[in-house]
């Protein structure tokens, strides 16, 4: 039987999630508490509600950090896989924040189109061309990064801001030039059901793994057949695959073979296809003679 490794936490690239999370939230709270002061001079409350807006990524990519650096702790008696899972729960509430926060965005639009308020131009040209600058940065840094799900999840935050700063930028130059204020709530509904998707589709993923569902990617009878195609492998049941943490698959299975003095050539065997073909390098496997007392192989 293959013994699980538990040392995966202790993994050099685990850190790197870390590193780039924490700079991203500090450059996000740096600017939004640039864009809050402006908003405050300006009595412009768009700006203010972006402030607020890339205040509370800012916490969120902090928080992520924090989950990043959970996923590097070692194993314990009480966490024998480690805290990996972390990470994964950390996108969860992101995303789940970013799915609310996008409500919240489209009732305030609607409100707006309903009950329009004076907008002053100049600062959200400003302030937009300066946020997209900042949030490419931020992108660019987490691009580099892992792609695991907090790192995703982290990204799809910078996304919204950008697309909030792009959308400032837009809707300040039609308002400086048309006067048309209306401009401001429509770009928000478009960008808000933007964010609304991407945030309901890592929403399910996260769910997927969190619930130890066999990951999107993977189809369990192809698995099963891929098993079955050794030579010496007869029969797999209890077959179960699921995601601990990104970019960590786990397979553990019985496995009925002709009897045991064949099974260590067909656990080489068994690991290299499910390695080569679909990237799983954690199993843990329970050989079964076909027959309960079987005749030494020849």
């Amino acid at each position: 039987m293959s013994k699980p490794n538990h040392n995966h936490s202790h993994c050099p690239g685990h850190h790197a999630p870390q590193r780039l999370l924490v700079w991203a939230a500090v450059i996000i709270l740096g600017f939004a508490c640039i864009e809050a002061i402006a908003g405050w001079r300006a009595h412009s409350l768009a700006l203010l509600s972006d402030a607020g807006h890339m205040a509370s990524d800012a916490l969120s990519l902090a928080i992520a950090a924090f989950a990043a650096w959970l996923t590097t702790r070692p194993t314990s008696a009480r966490h024998s896989y480690g805290l990996g899972r972390a990470e994964v729960v950390s996108a969860w509430f992101s995303s789940l924040f970013m799915l609310l926060l996008s409500v919240f965005i489209l009732l305030e639009a609607g409100e707006r189109l309903a009950h329009p308020m004076p907008i002053q131009s100049i600062p959200m040209i400003w302030m937009g061309s300066l946020g997209i600058l900042t949030n490419i940065a931020v992108a660019r840094l987490l691009i580099r990064g892992q792609r695991t799900l907090n790192l995703r999840a982290a990204l799809l935050h910078v996304v919204g801001d950008l697309l909030g700063s792009i959308t400032a930028l837009v809707a300040g130059i039609v308002i400086y030039t048309t006067h048309w204020e209306a401009i401001d709530p429509i770009l928000s509904i478009f960008i808000s059901l933007l964010i609304l998707f991407s945030s309901i589709r890592l929403l399910r993923e996260s769910i997927l793994v969190l619930m130890e569902g066999v990951p999107a990617h993977i189809q369990l009878d192809q698995v099963e057949a891929t098993l079955l195609s050794i030579n010496g492998i007869h029969a797999v049941h209890d077959l179960h695959i699921w995601t601990l943490s990104s970019g960590l698959l786990i397979l553990t299975a019985h496995i009925h073979i002709d009897c045991f003095e064949s099974w260590p050539p067909l656990l080489n065997q068994l690991r290299k296809q499910l390695q080569e073909r679909y990237d799983i390098r954690h199993i843990t496997v329970q050989p079964e003679p076909e027959q309960t007392f079987c005749q030494p192989c020849r």
